[in-house]
């Protein structure tokens, strides 16, 4: 990874501001603080080669809680922001705060223009299927038929869902997280550091005052095990409370099949490949909902291509080894020169 010259080693608290953490009490915002500093304490870069940007929301409060560099922009440009950063200071390890309404709503053509390029950004899409700032709003996530400020009848539009959204721009690297599980995430966190090119993890993050128990269907403990596929790369697509249930492809669609049941052993079950570029089955992966399927959480998406600044930058390179022009003062006696007497 081009940011690591050297291992620095950090706690957590290295990355905690002198800030007091204004989001509300039970918000999921507070774990993912907690998975995004516990994870640049273990990567080893050094704090000064962080910067932490964001747009307009409750995510994009995230910079002031962060001791690293960082810029809180305008609605729906960070990635903007955030690709000019990492261009311009390819050194740097960049990170993007940005929620459902500010990255698929105002900041979808930016969203989408950044993974094209495969700029070497990591975006965090927090995922509280709601406008929480402006207090309640339905967004491009939100589930047909939610009942909120701006639909009292119930939403009529069907919801963008963020990994297919990623894969179709040809995105190179997506994953998935809870907001309260926070091993997992800082895992993946750690992941995306590592990854050359735009990275996009989507944040299931609950908002306790308006649309509080989003994820409760797949996230309460009694069922989260039964509704819930941790992936794990080269390892059988197996979930369950007993372990017992598991992904196969039938024909062209995925099925939840249960082991031991018609002959079904673990060696029919499929394995998770995240770094082949198989942008159909990643897709369907990252679609897989309940109740007919287990949401799918971790990497699901892991392909290596060429990072957009780093060709740029060694276009640049190859553009000036090959010229003449060397300074400004080859450029002003280059061409047609005379002298005025």
């Amino acid at each position: 990874m081009s940011e690591t010259k050297e291992f620095v080693q950090y706690t957590p608290r290295d990355f905690k501001s002198d800030q007091e953490v204004r989001w509300c009490p039970g918000c999921g915002d507070h774990a993912i603080l907690n998975s995004m500093q516990r994870a640049m304490s273990e990567l080893g870069i050094r704090k000064e080669m962080y910067a932490v940007i964001s747009g307009i929301g409750c995510s994009s409060r995230f910079p002031y809680y962060m001791n690293t560099y960082g810029f809180h922009t305008i609605h729906g440009r960070a990635a903007a922001i955030a690709s000019g950063t990492k261009v311009s200071n390819p050194e740097l390890s960049v990170w993007e705060i940005t929620g459902d309404g500010d990255a698929l709503a105002i900041g979808g053509n930016h969203l989408i223009h950044a993974v094209r390029r495969n700029v070497n950004i990591n975006i965090i899409l927090f995922n509280n299927q709601i406008y929480g700032l402006t207090k309640g709003q339905y967004s491009p996530t939100s589930k047909k038929g939610q009942i909120t400020k701006t639909s009292p009848y119930g939403t009529v539009e069907d919801p963008f869902h963020p990994g297919e959204l990623v894969i179709g721009a040809q995105g190179k690297f997506f994953a998935r997280t809870m907001d309260n599980n926070i091993k997992l995430s800082t895992e993946i966190f750690k992941e995306a550091a590592r990854h050359e090119g735009t990275s996009v993890i989507e944040v299931l993050q609950n908002c306790v005052i308006y649309n509080d128990g989003a994820y409760a269907d797949i996230n309460d403990r009694e069922h989260r095990e039964d509704r819930q596929l941790i992936l794990h790369d080269g390892e059988p697509m197996i979930f369950g409370k007993n372990r017992d249930k598991g992904i196969i492809m039938d024909g062209f669609k995925l099925q939840v099949v249960t082991l031991g049941e018609k002959g079904i052993t673990e060696d029919d079950i499929l394995i998770h490949h995240a770094n082949e570029n198989n942008p159909g089955l990643h897709t369907m992966i990252s679609n897989m909902r309940h109740p007919s399927y287990p949401v799918a959480l971790g990497v699901i998406r892991n392909v290596q291509s060429p990072a957009y600044d780093m060709m740029v930058h060694a276009q640049i390179d190859k553009v000036k080894a090959g010229s003449k022009i060397k300074s400004v003062n080859d450029l002003l006696f280059s061409g047609n020169t005379w002298e005025v007497e």
